[in-house]
């Protein structure tokens, strides 16, 4: 593949603005709804989360840290991925984000621990509006970058359709 050939329009639509916009809802989250972001992240039902108390000033400070995370997450791979066609560029920034999903997944692991690990990580049927954005798009992201570093679908082109470019037999 020619590392200045069009990049596919699944990949441009979702690494340039479907993801970069859930990142943005994320920060926002953390940022500026708190406790809902806190209170998504236990294992109570959301009834039996506290009331609407102040939160210590050490996890307000982490949370606009993380909220600052997530939006750079959404600049650098929106200015980043629009700044160029070339495949290398993309390949490298989507394979380090690829390692990132890994430990964004591994944040869940303690939640996983009191909750269960099939709750959190397979039975997405029952998961609430946290464990589809930290795990469900995960997987989606992480799908999409290992579909775009394997070549798909210019591999599974090549698998169905000949090249024109083939000599008859």
């Amino acid at each position: 593949m020619a590392d200045t050939s069009p990049i596919p329009l699944l990949y441009r639509l979702f690494f340039l603005y479907i993801e970069p916009i859930s990142a943005v809802v994320g920060a926002y989250y953390a940022a500026a709804r708190q406790s809902d972001y806190l209170a998504y992240l236990s294992s109570a039902p959301s009834g039996a989360a506290p009331g609407p108390s102040p939160l210590p000033t050490p996890t307000r400070t982490a949370l606009f840290q993380l909220a600052n995370l997530y939006l750079l997450f959404a600049l650098n791979e929106h200015l980043v991925l629009a700044s160029t066609p070339a495949h290398r560029t993309w390949a490298r920034l989507l394979l380090g984000l690829l390692v990132a999903d890994l430990g964004h997944l591994a944040t869940m692991l303690p939640l996983a621990a009191e909750k269960g690990y099939a709750e959190v990580f397979l039975r997405f049927w029952r998961w609430d509006a946290m464990e589809w954005g930290s795990v469900g798009f995960v997987y989606a992201g992480a799908s999409m970058r290992v579909a775009f570093l394997t070549g798909a679908p210019t591999t599974v082109r090549r698998l169905f359709v000949k090249d024109s470019r083939t000599k008859a037999e």
